[in-house]
């Protein structure tokens, strides 16, 4: 595999070791439970992971991780990816809840919340999208006032997984309302238990079921300033810190689902035969195979690129990192669109789990930033990169015949055509 390749002998046991996890300990009935909703969070899941310490494998001992680098934790993913949506979200959370209390958080913090987060112990949630708000990050109206050494907590929140079953959250709130939108933002780490938590709706999914996925309010919340991560209207750069570990993730996860879809095609493609011959041996079938094969290589490519720009912390790594997601996730719908296409009418059915895992792809195109705002982040960065590059490369377009005829290159409109002459 190309993985193999772009990995370390380190990286490549974990792997195996995640693998093995997957393969042995973690039973089909989990996972029909969960597409079921029979299960409203995946607690002893989360748990067994936490027992294998692979949670939170980039942070450091001290607090429970294993200090890896990023292409680590993004082999463990893939793997993990193989078991869906939901429990490939379960996996990634201490990450992307991690990466802030890690980065921002005090060591109280960091002893009350992070080390049992990584053992286990206690499950967390990001709250991050309002009803209004969608992909407009800064139009947030949680707001957070502060009174002497709490915060009171009043606004609520959607799309929240495990808005059942967490035992924190942490929280964006507006703690200056008058201020620029960069400086408008704090987080907060709330308590599920606190008075005035409610997860109001748990919202009926067309896949990645089992997360506890709802609506929370908060209702004059009353939360020690002590919670508050990094510092006061701080949420803007967390925020941007935070969106690295939430697309690597879902790109990483996405390699994962679209590999066992194109396996159960495979195999069923070896096996399924059509006048007279096994349908691999159609171009038909296995050109959709190369095809398929083709794409989860290239996405595996750019998302282990990613991590170690992200690692290296290169100027690149917010671009990369957008393309990882967007790149790995379309992959991800295509490759198990094409998986139904291979196995035909009867992978329309719950006899094999295509159906799920194309109903679990297509969120993965709209969380964590849709892969619309990736397409706007990344055209912007690359312009940025481009036209503000100390060190050009060759200008190109000087080795035209006519380069020379400055006259024939127009960038702006006469003013003679735009008044209609």
């Amino acid at each position: 595999m190309l993985q193999d390749i772009l990995l370390t002998d380190e990286e490549r046991a974990l792997k195996q070791e995640v693998r093995d996890f997957v393969k042995n300990e973690v039973p089909s009935d989990l996972l029909k439970k969960l597409d079921r909703d029979e299960i409203t969070y995946p607690k002893e899941f989360v748990q067994a992971l936490g027992e294998r310490n692979l949670l939170g494998l980039r942070f450091s001992p001290e607090y429970g991780g294993r200090g890896l680098p990023w292409t680590a934790e993004i082999a463990a993913l893939e793997e993990i990816g193989v078991l869906g949506m939901a429990l490939s979200c379960a996996f990634a959370m201490p990450s992307i809840v991690g990466e802030a209390l890690h980065a921002f958080g005090s060591e109280e913090l960091k002893e009350k919340f992070l080390k049992p987060m990584l053992k286990g112990e206690l499950v967390s949630a990001e709250a991050l999208t309002e009803p209004r708000g969608g992909s407009d990050f800064f139009g947030a109206t949680t707001v957070a006032k502060l009174e002497g050494d709490y915060f009171m907590v009043k606004g609520q929140k959607r799309f929240v997984v495990a808005a059942s079953g967490a035992d924190f959250f942490v929280v964006y709130c507006k703690t200056n309302p008058e201020g620029k939108p960069h400086e408008r933002i704090s987080l907060l780490l709330i308590e599920a238990d606190r008075d005035g938590v409610e997860a109001k709706h748990l919202y009926n999914l067309l896949g990645t079921r089992g997360g506890g996925t709802g609506r929370l309010i908060f209702k004059d919340v009353k939360v020690p300033a002590s919670n508050l991560i990094g510092e006061l209207n701080q949420g803007a750069e967390i925020f941007n810190t935070m969106m690295v570990p939430e697309r690597l993730t879902s790109g990483a996860g996405a390699l994962g689902l679209a590999r066992a879809a194109l396996e159960v095609a495979t195999r069923y493609s070896n096996r399924r035969y059509a006048f007279g011959r096994k349908i691999r041996d159609y171009q038909a079938i296995s050109f959709k195979v190369a095809d398929a094969i083709t794409q989860l290589d290239a996405a595996r490519a750019i998302t282990h690129a990613a991590g170690k720009a992200a690692d290296a912390r290169l100027p690149s790594a917010r671009r990369l990192v957008s393309e990882a997601k967007k790149f790995a996730t379309d992959m991800c719908w295509e490759v198990c669109n094409q998986a139904m296409r291979i196995v035909g009418g009867i992978g329309y059915t719950n006899v094999f789990p295509i159906e799920k895992m194309v109903r679990d792809a297509r969120l993965a195109q709209i969380w964590t930033g849709t892969n619309e705002i990736m397409s706007l982040l990344i055209q912007h960065e690359y312009y940025k990169e481009l036209l503000n590059d100390p060190n050009p490369p060759r200008m190109s377009e000087e080795d035209a015949e006519e380069a020379h005829l400055e006259d024939e290159k127009v960038y702006e409109d006469d003013e003679m055509w735009t008044k209609g002459w």
